[in-house]
């Protein structure tokens, strides 16, 4: 994969979550993906790269993740059922220098290659190590507000030949259109979670202009 020069910009918020049970239903929107159709280039085993998306409870299980084949690069293409107000991230990356450092993200861009990603990304973020799976990076939600396909580009990781993610959370609404009206479901306890203060969530983004 050809590597791409990108701008450093300001950082401005991820938040760190404490282990809830809570949780479980703020990060079920996996359960809307198009799972058949979900892609991942540039992985070393073939479909390994679905396995990335699965319940919250079970983010740390080690036995499956995808790793990348020929450099350190991953790009998913994320079909869903319906629309997505996409609103926070979580990505739980492998040890030490295998966690991707990275994430790019493009809404409706179906079918996306490498090639692609020299375009703008729709928005940016600087990763941290996470292998808890606590970490959230949080969205701009008017910037996501009916996304029915994502892509997440990583572009690279802390310095390993290859990049390993056990888990991507995504969390958000979701609305499934019918013949007689819409269907809403918000899949997360507390709506516009940034605008209240509690024990166990801090928020911090670092989003790349």
């Amino acid at each position: 994969m050809s590597g791409h020069g990108h701008s450093h910009g300001g950082c401005d918020g991820d938040h760190d979550h404490d282990d809830t049970p809570e949780m479980g239903l703020q990060y079920s929107l996996f359960t809307k993906i198009d799972m058949e159709n979900v892609e991942c280039l540039n992985e070393a085993v073939n479909n390994s790269g679905k396995d990335v998306f699965k319940p919250w409870e079970d983010r740390l299980n080690i036995e499956k993740f995808v790793e990348s084949d020929a450099d350190e690069e991953l790009l998913f293409n994320i079909p869903f059922t319906g629309n997505v107000k996409l609103k926070g991230l979580i990505i739980l990356g492998g040890e030490g220098e295998t966690h991707p450092s990275r994430m790019r993200l493009y809404k409706n861009r179906p079918k996306m290659t490498f090639d692609d990603t020299s375009v703008p990304a729709d928005q940016e973020f600087e990763l941290h190590p996470d292998t808890n799976g606590t970490l959230e990076y949080s969205t701009t939600v008017v910037k996501f507000s009916s996304v029915y396909h994502l892509s997440i580009h990583i572009p690279r990781n802390f310095g390993a030949e290859n990049t390993k993610v056990y888990y991507i959370g995504l969390r958000g609404e979701f609305t499934q259109a019918h013949r007689h009206g819409v269907t809403i479901c918000t899949y997360e306890t507390r709506p516009n979670i940034a605008d209240h203060k509690t024990e166990n969530i801090d928020h911090v983004n670092y989003q790349i202009q």
